[in-house]
């Protein structure tokens, strides 16, 4: 997104082969001349670690599964490099009211089992995904739509199996009424989490999420955990984004600078982030394969409010601690000058970004401590940031934590994960102990993605628990609003009261900085930040 595009938590050995199941696509032998990493002769190779979970669209929501995702499915529309829409399988989505859509699709399209991708594709996946008894991570996406609570109550067991919001007029063309208006509601439709399933889906979603059939330019080959996972170009794809390649082969590394030394050696073609010990010469190492790019994304620190750190902090507290915080110079020498210093909870690249007229986001060691003794202190006097150790995160984690230290007295050590999927297991489990580190990647270019999705008291990913009825209810005024633009200017009053509330602690804006080898070329780098693989040639 993210991605899915998806909404997405950015990630910065024992082999178990996967048996045949009757529902996936079926692995397929590396036909054909290997090179010298022994991938298939054509395709292309990126550093993606193991997904948290099943090759699902709507139980994605972080980036190693949301780039696999991608490959395999596409959704209604997607965004091109400057976050405007660019329709894929809808030939047009069309409202008059904000409440009513309607969406008309391109016709012939199939997915890779050779079923047609219908209206009721999208409506039985969409029932499906939304279905409480389902425990799909993005079920919340669907909540505007008109019948949500009685597929998805708050507890209890569903009332009825379908949405009443959703109905098809013909094979190629449905409705979505929602509940209330909301005037960005075709952004979101570019989420991967909104793409269709198959009718054999269906028989075994177990199945099918370890061996995936969707509609997208690639169709799925085979998925050694922890170690590969393998996809083919699908000649029959109708998309804008169809494969100048042969096939992806998305590869699991420990660390990033494991996957830059095989970049550097040649047996990995590209790699999305260069960690903070190669920062300073992969420019001159890769010469005109480096990528150097800023991306709609933002670096935070999220307080588990469940937490014994955080339970009933006063915001005060918060507030020093992320003025405790020297973002210029941390962002400059740790960093390397990669990131920018955030000024609000939203990235420049989005609709409705606005610099916060406030000071809690500068460096001031006096002011700092001055507002955690004025909110009571921290508890015990100590914090912890988890992060996952195979994303380059150490080096800055520890250099926020020794800011902190200086600027206040306040005790502050890194928790670091084994990898992503445990990072955010951690998360969803209620399992994190002080912070975490948030790093959310835009699924859409509207600041609700930055502020709904992370902090809004039932939002899937608001996984500090954060719940404030005042702000809750800001954003249903901005939902309710007449047009997209003063929709996006009531959620930039919700981000302003978000500096007395403090659901996190906005660290710096995202760069890419990452880039590829030799033995490829035309690698670009989409609007969400992810390198758009369909269009990578070998030489």
């Amino acid at each position: 997104m993210r991605g899915a595009k998806s909404a997405k938590w950015v990630a910065g050995a024992a082999v178990i082969a996967l048996a045949a199941t009757a529902c996936g696509g079926g692995d397929s032998s590396d036909e054909g001349k290997k090179n010298t990493s022994g991938q298939p002769a054509g395709y292309v190779s990126i550093d993606v670690g193991e997904p948290q979970k099943p090759l699902m669209p709507a139980d994605t929501n972080e980036s190693n599964g949301s780039y696999v995702i991608q490959s395999l499915f596409t959704q209604l529309l997607d965004f091109d490099d400057k976050g405007e829409i660019v329709l894929t399988n809808a030939e047009s989505v069309e409202t008059e009211d904000s409440q009513t859509w309607t969406v008309k699709l391109k016709s012939g399209w199939k997915f890779h089992n050779g079923e047609a991708v219908t209206a009721q594709s999208y409506i039985d996946a969409w029932n499906w995904y939304a279905n409480v008894e389902n425990k799909q991570q993005n079920a919340f996406w669907f909540s505007d739509i008109k019948g949500y609570e009685d597929v998805h109550p708050e507890k209890g067991a569903p009332k009825a199996k379908e949405m009443s919001g959703l109905k098809a007029v013909d094979d190629t063309t449905f409705t979505i009424e929602l509940s209330n208006k909301v005037p960005y509601f075709n952004y979101k439709l570019g989420y991967a989490t909104f793409a269709p399933l198959p009718k054999v889906f269906y028989d075994d979603p177990k199945a099918f999420g370890q061996k995936p059939i969707g509609n997208g330019p690639y169709t799925f080959e085979k998925w050694t955990h922890k170690k590969l996972i393998q996809v083919k170009a699908w000649p029959e794809y109708q998309g804008p984004n169809k494969a100048a390649n042969k096939g992806i082969q998305f590869k699991n590394y420990s660390t990033v600078e494991a996957a830059y030394s095989d970049v550097i050696s040649g047996n990995l073609d590209m790699i999305r982030q260069v960690g903070p010990r190669d920062l300073p010469k992969y420019k001159t190492d890769l010469g005109d394969g480096a990528i150097d790019q800023p991306y709609a994304a933002i670096q935070s620190l999220n307080p588990a409010f469940y937490s014994k750190t955080f339970k009933d902090i006063d915001p005060k507290v918060l507030q020093g601690l992320s003025m405790a915080i020297d973002r210029d110079t941390i962002t400059k020498t740790v960093l390397n000058g990669t990131r920018i210093p955030a000024t609000s909870f939203t990235p420049p690249q989005v609709k409705g970004n606005q610099t916060l007229d406030t000071d809690i986001l500068k460096y001031n060691p006096a002011k700092a401590k001055e507002l955690i003794k004025a909110g009571g202190g921290v508890p015990e006097n100590k914090i912890s940031i988890q992060y996952n150790a195979d994303g380059g995160h150490k080096e800055w984690v520890t250099a926020v934590c020794e800011s902190i230290r200086n600027a206040t007295g306040v005790d502050c050590v890194g928790d670091a994960k084994p990898d992503f999927p445990t990072d955010l297991e951690a998360r969803d489990n209620n399992e994190v102990k002080g912070f975490y580190r948030g790093g959310w990647v835009a699924d859409y270019p509207v600041n609700v993605n930055f502020l709904k999705e992370l902090y809004h008291s039932k939002a899937e990913s608001n996984n500090g628990r954060f719940a404030d009825k005042e702000i809750d209810d800001l954003m249903a005024k901005g939902d309710k609003a007449d047009s997209l633009e003063e929709s996006v200017a009531a959620y930039q009053e919700v981000e302003k009261a978000l500096v007395d509330k403090m659901p996190a602690i906005p660290l710096w804006y995202y760069a890419i900085n990452g880039g590829h080898g030799k033995n490829v070329d035309n690698v670009k780098v989409d609007f969400h930040g992810d390198l758009e693989l369909t269009g990578v040639t070998t030489k």
